[in-house]
């Protein structure tokens, strides 16, 4: 990949928080990279809605570590986009390192090394799992690819099958606390961002920066993996980036993946096979960028007692269609708009190769998103307008359909006998101040949706941040959230659930406090949380026998969180220290309701995380061969019913708290890689969700070629 023309000079790199006027970096007009952001969390940059949806344009290079691989994000802001010391909220942030060091294969395994996010999964493998925020539940989250919100409005259950594989991701940036003033409807209890590598080409093609290689006009790069082990788990993926670059300086390109993974399972009826398509392209001029990206994923599984341990048996088979394109303009005034599509096509069947219960669902969401930032004596001013539409159609979700149906393809002899839409329509309006030591970034969002009235409801937010001295950092904020009810919690009926149409917005206040400590050795956070909900959604039974119904509550989450990363690469001043980086965090929580309505069981809200507490160490064995070790530790609130030969005993048994171990080696070279891994070495039988037992041992090994 190419640079350009008015980038060929080394950026300005800062090691730590200074005294000095800091504000003074946007009007620089050029690249400023913070050479010691963490590795596991960034403790003072927000999620970038603007630049996180940028083409990699500038290729990373892996010989200068964590700082250059958090590049990018050091100049990205909220609305505006900010560098990262001038903004003040709190993002977690999974880098290239740490996921090409974890044992995971998929993006909901890389979440559970953030120690404010619950990933609680139906089966092993992450193939359907709901994912959480700081005791929230999987509906109150805004996910994001590359900038663009991919939420489903059918059910969150199956809004995190992202199309992207492993190879794709470059970070992934977890967001706590609420966050509609940015991203609208269901940034309740925050967002994960999903930032892939664009059209950089695989680094075995970046070996030679001088500037007769930068002179040449394009360049080609193609990576391609295989994997397999346990329960007859196999898979294979590849992934070829091409970049041009243009007689005026500007960089063009292109990014191609795709993948394919089967397995039998690691239960009875836990058997799957998925595959992703992803295309990525854009270009990036001294005026302008312009951007696009398209996803196709399928997903076929045995659901194992996934949603009710009375039918072990259920299937389902999921279907994902996901485009968008964008541009911006750049300088003083940037205008960004941005338009997106995407489908979900989902087939449940509650007793496998039978019709009994069997479902079928299209949801479409279409949407338009126009911002504006200027930059002027007094700060950042940014203004944006959204209007997002989400249908759904299907056999038991919605209204009754009168006249004409519409048919399931393939299955020409099904009908979606039932439908409903709605309609947002969303206005931001952000300020950010910039003093020397002090920002402050207030906003508001005003939305309108044609499913309660004609009113608008606003939604403001401010976040503050001070730099009382070198290395350190104090932030504060509040934000009020909202969430719609999906169409599942409206309308959902089966043997064992039961939907409620007078279902309101959830409604949340959200306070956090915290400190940041940053040294080139050290990098420590420390939050503290508090949540107000109302009206918070659940699925709850009302006594033993009874089905889940779809119930609101005032729900209140409060909490402690504490996290610190120490490069020993930089206190013995060797990055082939045979230590090389640890990671801590541990995460408190606790619930209070504030109604007194009686219940027997939850299924959701009221099952969080009291304690979750995470450690990986990264270090190096001998020669090219390193090792990563991953301990995770977690007790969770609440109980399930306990089942015998799929029928209720209708004992409530408490969730035991449990921890697992996880390893992986990797021997990596130039052009190739050699890995194997090793999850839940302890061999310990747990549950995330009752009565679905997680895999012991699972043993995975696989190469990587780049070229």
């Amino acid at each position: 990949m190419f640079k350009q023309k008015n980038k060929l000079r080394r950026p300005f790199t800062f090691r730590h928080f200074t005294r000095g006027g800091y504000s003074v970096f946007a009007s620089l007009h050029r690249e400023v990279r913070i050479g010691v952001l963490t590795v596991g969390m960034l403790a003072s940059v927000n999620l970038p809605k603007v630049e996180a949806a940028q083409p990699v344009s500038n290729p990373v290079d892996e010989t200068e570590g964590d700082g250059r691989e958090l590049a990018e994000v050091s100049v990205a802001g909220s609305m505006s986009p900010l560098t990262a010391l001038q903004s003040a909220r709190l993002v977690t942030v999974i880098t290239r390192q740490q996921i090409e060091a974890a044992a995971a294969q998929t993006v909901n395994d890389l979440l559970k090394l953030a120690v404010g996010v619950d990933v609680r999964q139906r089966g092993g493998f992450g193939i359907q799992t709901d994912i959480s925020i700081d005791g929230g539940t999987f509906d109150q989250i805004t996910l994001l690819l590359n900038g663009v919100n991919i939420s489903s409005p059918q059910t969150g259950h199956l809004a995190a099958d992202f199309p992207v594989s492993i190879a794709d991701i470059e970070r992934i940036e977890v967001l706590e606390g609420a966050a509609s003033r940015v991203y609208g409807a269901s940034a309740f209890g925050g967002a994960i961002n999903i930032v892939t590598k664009g059209y950089a080409t695989p680094r075995a093609a970046h070996t030679d920066d001088s500037p007769a290689a930068d002179a040449r006009r394009s360049a080609f790069g193609v990576e391609a993996g295989v994997h397999g082990g346990s329960y007859a788990t196999f898979g294979g993926d590849a992934r070829a980036a091409f970049s041009t670059k243009g007689a005026s300086g500007g960089v063009g390109g292109a990014a191609l993946s795709a993948l394919y993974q089967r397995s039998d399972g690691a239960t009875t009826n836990s058997d799957f096979a998925r595959g992703n398509v992803f295309l990525q392209g854009g270009y990036d001029a001294d005026d302008f960028r312009v951007s696009f990206q398209a996803g196709y994923s399928q997903k076929s599984y045995g659901a194992n007692t996934f949603y009710s341990a009375a039918y072990p048996d259920q299937y389902e088979r999921n279907t994902r269609y996901i485009v968008s394109a964008g541009a911006e303009t750049k300088g003083r005034v940037r205008i960004h708009p941005e338009v997106y599509w995407q489908r979900l096509i989902d087939n449940f069947e509650l007793i496998r190769g039978t019709t009994t219960g069997e479902n079928f669902h299209r949801s479409d969401v279409h949407g338009a998103r126009v911002t504006a930032d200027v930059r002027w004596l007094l700060g950042h001013t940014a203004a944006g307008v959204e209007l997002r539409e989400e249908g759904i159609y299907s056999t038991s979700l919605g209204h009754p359909i009168s006249g004409e149906l519409r048919h399931q393809p393939p299955h020409e002899d099904i009908f979606y006998s039932r439908h409903d839409s709605r309609t947002n329509l969303s206005f931001n309006l952000e300020h950010n101040i910039l003093l020397p030591r002090f920002t402050a970034s207030i906003g508001v969002l005003a939305n309108k949706n044609t499913r309660f009235d004609s009113h608008l409801r606003f939604y403001p937010g401010i976040d503050v941040a001070y730099t009382p001295a070198a290395h350190w950092r104090l932030f504060a904020s509040y934000n009020k959230g909202f969430r719609l009810p999906t169409f599942t919690d409206l309308y959902y009926k089966s043997p064992t659930h039961e939907g409620n149409q007078g279902m309101r917005a959830e409604e949340s206040h959200c306070l956090q406090l915290g400190a940041a400590y940053r040294t080139s050795v050290v990098d420590a956070t420390v939050k503290a949380f508090y949540h107000r909900g109302n009206d918070l959604i659940d699925w709850v039974m009302y006594d033993a026998d009874d089905v889940f119904h779809s119930a609101g509550f005032d729900l209140d989450n409060w909490g402690l969180q504490a996290q610190t990363a120490v490069r020993f690469t930089e206190v013995f001043h060797r990055a082939d220290a045979y230590l090389q980086r640890l990671t801590l965090g541990y995460t408190f929580m606790h619930q209070h309701r504030r109604d007194d309505q009686p219940f027997f069981k939850s299924n959701y809200a009221m099952e969080y995380l009291r304690h979750k507490f995470v450690a990986t160490l990264d270090h190096r064995i001998v020669s090219r061969l390193s090792a990563s070790w991953s301990l995770r530790w977690q007790d969770r609130e609440g109980s399930y019913i306990r089942y015998r030969e799929a029928q209720s005993t209708g004992e409530l048994v408490p969730y035991s708290p449990y921890a697992t171990l996880d390893l992986k080696l990797r021997w990596t070279a130039r052009h190739y890689e050699l890995w194997a891994e090793a999850t839940n070495l302890t061999n310990h039988r747990y549950f995330d969700l009752g009565n679905i037992p997680q895999p012991g041992l699972v043993i995975l090994a696989g190469a990587r070629l780049r070229f």
